[in-house]
């Protein structure tokens, strides 16, 4: 189920005086499984350009292609593509209203015309693998702590089984621990389920070690994209753009002004350590 985009533009108020370009010219191929994070400052077009991927906004001009067909062609079906582009929106949690967990992940699945007891099988296997324990079920969403709010909104798209999971800023608002709960449990999805997740954050620090390619948007278009350690060798342009890499970047290139013979390419505290210890043992 790849996605191609082709010379994808939006203009918010075209024909207006107010027109503003959200999107220019974007070009870029998500093939099947991949786990990309879309980062860019407030303003740089990225939840734009998802909102595309999903059918909820149109191109001004461009096409996109999901699994080979056109989505804005006139006979495409864009319910169709919405069941299979799951779409996780900042503060989730405040789309949760049904009674209790279990009822609120059920909604998707029951609008599809499944039967009762497909519907109860995939709001289970969802809330499982999200690690919600039966005993929340039953209660109110509402009475749920952030975190979890945002495990059951996650289920809820799963539960109507995408083969692309888009998650808009999933950690926003949450505290260290469930940020880090968060990131934990969309990798471990995407390593199990082979599924494409596309991850938008403005954080270079929450997904350098989760993903396997970063794509960078300011301004409306493309800036930088590569894998993690392709795209921190930028670190300067990053932070004109506003983007602070992950620390781990600005130690290695420290140590390394300091003389010492580190990889600067290092985007994880792993990688630095064993780089650091190898320098340390060349030093003796």
């Amino acid at each position: 189920m790849s996605i191609i985009v082709e010379h994808l533009s939006h203009v918010y108020g075209d024909d207006t005086t107010l027109a503003v370009k959200a999107l220019d010219d974007i070009n870029l191929t998500i093939p099947d499984g991949q786990f990309v994070g879309i980062i860019g400052h407030t303003g740089s077009g990225k939840s734009t350009l998802m909102q595309h991927l999903n059918g909820l906004l149109k191109g001004s001009s461009g096409h996109i292609l999901f699994d080979g067909q056109d989505i804005y062609a006139k006979d495409y079906q864009l319910k169709d593509l919405r069941r299979q582009v799951g779409l996780v929106f900042q503060y989730p949690e405040h789309q949760l209203f049904e009674i209790d967990v279990f009822s609120d992940v059920c909604f998707g699945p029951k609008n599809l015309g499944l039967s009762k007891e497909e519907i109860e099988e995939r709001a289970t296997n969802a809330l499982k693998a999200v690690g919600m324990p039966k005993e929340y079920y039953n209660q109110s969403p509402f009475d749920l702590s952030g975190g979890q709010k945002r495990r059951v909104a996650i289920a809820g798209v799963l539960a109507m089984n995408p083969k692309v999971l888009i998650l808009d800023e999933p950690t926003a608002g949450l505290d260290p621990q469930g940020r880090q709960e968060i990131l934990d449990l969309i990798k471990s999805l995407q390593t199990e389920s082979k599924m494409t997740i596309l991850l938008v954050s403005h954080s270079m620090e929450d997904v350098a070690d989760y993903v396997d390619r970063i794509i960078v948007m300011n301004h409306g278009r493309i800036a930088f994209d590569g894998a993690p350690k392709e795209v921190f060798a930028h670190y300067k342009e990053l932070e004109e753009m506003g983007l602070a890499c992950p620390q781990v970047t600005y130690v290695m290139h420290d140590l390394k002004e300091k003389g010492f013979d580190v990889d600067v390419n290092a985007t994880t505290v792993e990688e630095a350590k064993n780089s650091i210890l190898r320098a340390l043992r060349r030093e003796s």
